[in-house]
Protein backbone atom coordinates (compact mmCIF):
# COMPACT_ATOMS: atom_id res chain seq x y z
CA UNK A 1 0.00 0.00 0.00
CA UNK A 2 2.88 2.49 0.82
CA UNK A 3 4.50 1.74 -2.77
CA UNK A 4 1.16 2.32 -4.41
CA UNK A 5 1.01 5.73 -2.68
CA UNK A 6 4.28 6.26 -3.29
CA UNK A 7 4.08 6.04 -6.57
CA UNK A 8 0.84 7.60 -7.05
CA UNK A 9 2.80 10.81 -5.46
CA UNK A 10 5.69 10.51 -7.44
CA UNK A 11 3.40 10.22 -10.51
CA UNK A 12 1.39 13.68 -9.43
CA UNK A 13 4.55 15.62 -8.57
CA UNK A 14 5.91 14.71 -11.86
CA UNK A 15 2.80 15.47 -13.59
CA UNK A 16 3.21 19.07 -11.93
CA UNK A 17 6.38 19.93 -12.81
CA UNK A 18 6.15 18.83 -16.42
CA UNK A 19 3.26 21.43 -17.20
CA UNK A 20 5.58 24.08 -16.74
CA UNK A 21 8.07 22.73 -18.43
CA UNK A 22 5.97 21.95 -21.49
CA UNK A 23 4.67 25.66 -20.85
CA UNK A 24 8.46 26.72 -21.46
CA UNK A 25 9.51 25.11 -24.23
CA UNK A 26 6.08 26.66 -25.79
CA UNK A 27 7.47 29.93 -24.79
CA UNK A 28 10.81 28.90 -25.96
CA UNK A 29 9.57 27.24 -29.63
CA UNK A 30 7.06 30.49 -30.09
CA UNK A 31 9.79 33.23 -29.47
CA UNK A 32 11.99 31.41 -31.65
CA UNK A 33 9.32 31.77 -34.47
CA UNK A 34 8.61 35.33 -33.72
CA UNK A 35 12.29 36.16 -34.16
CA UNK A 36 12.52 34.13 -37.60
CA UNK A 37 9.29 35.55 -39.27
CA UNK A 38 10.76 39.04 -37.73
CA UNK A 39 13.92 38.47 -39.46
CA UNK A 40 12.15 37.62 -42.49
CA UNK A 41 9.83 40.83 -42.16
CA UNK A 42 12.44 43.67 -40.92
CA UNK A 43 13.47 44.01 -45.24
CA UNK A 44 16.19 46.80 -43.90
CA UNK A 45 17.33 44.55 -40.99
CA UNK A 46 17.26 47.55 -38.71
CA UNK A 47 15.88 45.19 -35.67
CA UNK A 48 12.66 47.71 -35.80
CA UNK A 49 9.34 46.61 -37.47
CA UNK A 50 7.57 49.56 -38.87
CA UNK A 51 3.69 48.93 -39.82
CA UNK A 52 5.08 48.98 -43.40
CA UNK A 53 6.86 46.07 -43.02
CA UNK A 54 4.28 44.02 -40.65
CA UNK A 55 1.59 44.86 -43.40
CA UNK A 56 1.21 41.46 -45.25
CA UNK A 57 3.97 39.86 -43.74
CA UNK A 58 3.55 39.58 -40.31
CA UNK A 59 -0.51 40.53 -40.34
CA UNK A 60 -1.52 39.57 -36.74
CA UNK A 61 1.48 41.96 -36.09
CA UNK A 62 0.03 44.94 -38.29
CA UNK A 63 -3.74 44.39 -37.11
CA UNK A 64 -2.43 45.05 -33.52
CA UNK A 65 0.09 47.13 -34.30
CA UNK A 66 -0.68 50.73 -32.47
CA UNK A 67 -1.40 48.07 -29.22
CA UNK A 68 1.90 46.99 -29.05
CA UNK A 69 3.47 50.31 -29.92
CA UNK A 70 1.85 51.91 -27.36
CA UNK A 71 4.14 54.47 -27.43
CA UNK A 72 4.05 55.77 -30.62
CA UNK A 73 7.09 54.88 -31.77
CA UNK A 74 6.57 54.26 -35.11
CA UNK A 75 7.99 50.70 -34.80
CA UNK A 76 8.07 47.74 -32.59
CA UNK A 77 11.02 45.40 -31.75
CA UNK A 78 10.96 41.69 -31.94
CA UNK A 79 11.10 41.55 -27.72
CA UNK A 80 8.16 43.41 -27.57
CA UNK A 81 6.38 41.08 -29.83
CA UNK A 82 7.45 37.90 -27.38
CA UNK A 83 6.78 39.85 -24.56
CA UNK A 84 2.95 40.23 -25.63
CA UNK A 85 2.54 36.59 -27.32
CA UNK A 86 4.47 35.70 -24.02
CA UNK A 87 1.17 37.20 -22.09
Amino acid sequence: MKSLIKKIVATAVSFFVAIPLLALADDASRDKEIAERFAKCDVNHDGKLTREEANGCMPRIYDHFSYIDSSNKGYVTVAEIQAMANR
